[in-house]
């Protein structure tokens, strides 16, 4: 079975800039970089963390991730799951299908 998405963790102090929320800052930026097509192909997920350091967990998927990076936002995965866990809710994007 593939892996079809990278766990990103995110900090508390990260979450403090709305910027690091893939709901607040990608639509934009894909306008601004005219790439709105690439809504169609992008999945986040997300779902609470349990602590400080892992206050907020998302998981997404490649096209997403190309995207993270070219915002300069932090992409270091801590793993890579084939589907976001059911108790994950979607951020941003189209769900995850197969």
């Amino acid at each position: 079975m593939p892996l079809n998405y990278s766990i990103l963790q995110q900090t508390t102090e990260q979450l403090k800039e709305t910027e690091n929320s893939p709901s607040v800052s990608m639509w934009p930026y894909l306008v601004n970089s005219a790439q709105t097509q690439l809504i169609n192909r992008i999945s986040i997920y997300a779902e609470p963390g349990q602590s400080v350091e892992r206050a907020r967990v998302l998981y997404m998927n490649a096209p997403a991730l190309e995207v993270w990076k070219k915002m300069d936002r932090a992409t270091e995965a801590v793993g890579e799951v084939h589907r976001p866990p059911k108790s994950a809710l979607l951020l941003f994007g189209m769900p995850f299908s197969e």
